[in-house]
């Protein structure tokens, strides 16, 4: 077995998790600038869809960006 695309693999990850670390600082911190809850119930309905919202720019770059370095490793080297 080649270990190219292992390799992407794990390069792929190291590239998603500074990527998600870069863009959720970016965009959750412009969103808590522009929060204009003025009750708690809408503070928690904007930190819940806060939440939803990384959750999901996790599962975007963490869990996307190792499934294309192992299909580019694989494709370009193994």
């Amino acid at each position: 077995m080649s270990w190219a695309g292992p390799l992407g693999a794990l390069i792929g990850f190291g590239l998603g998790l500074l990527e998600y670390r870069l863009m959720s600082a970016v965009v959750i911190g412009a969103l808590r600038r522009t929060d204009r809850s003025e009750t708690e119930a809408d503070k928690m309905d904007y930190e819940r869809r806060t939440r939803i919202l990384r959750r999901a720019l996790m599962v975007m770059t963490i869990g996307f960006m190792p499934v294309l370095g192992f299909v580019i490793g694989r494709a370009l080297f193994g």
